[in-house]
């Protein structure tokens, strides 16, 4: 069984993500960028780019913070209830690809 979702934010569609796999605890995504995508575009590609130490945690907590302030949810298809970003999941987008977990 396979899962799709609306990463929204407020009543703009960020993008969709489609499952095609998993790689526990992780939902492997297709995404494909919405109307919204290019207003948040930047913080994405900031939290794709982390990498390195990062020894106390505070350059990751600067880009996830800049991700939570946009007040994204994920938006399931199947009716069940939404998620807000870094708070009930956290998601992780690079190019076409993401990755979510909850």
């Amino acid at each position: 069984m396979t899962a799709t979702w609306w990463l929204m934010q407020g009543e703009a569609a960020v993008g969709e993500l489609r499952q095609y796999g998993v790689d526990q605890p992780v939902f492997l995504c297709h995404f494909t960028p919405g109307p919204a995508w290019e207003a948040v575009r930047e913080q994405f590609e900031a939290w794709s780019a982390l990498r390195g130490p990062d020894p106390d945690g505070s350059r990751t907590a600067k880009v996830i913070r800049s991700i939570m302030d946009l007040g994204l949810r994920l938006v399931p298809t199947d009716d069940s209830p939404s998620m807000a970003l870094f708070t009930e999941c956290i998601l992780r987008i690079d190019g076409h690809t993401a990755r979510l977990r909850y």
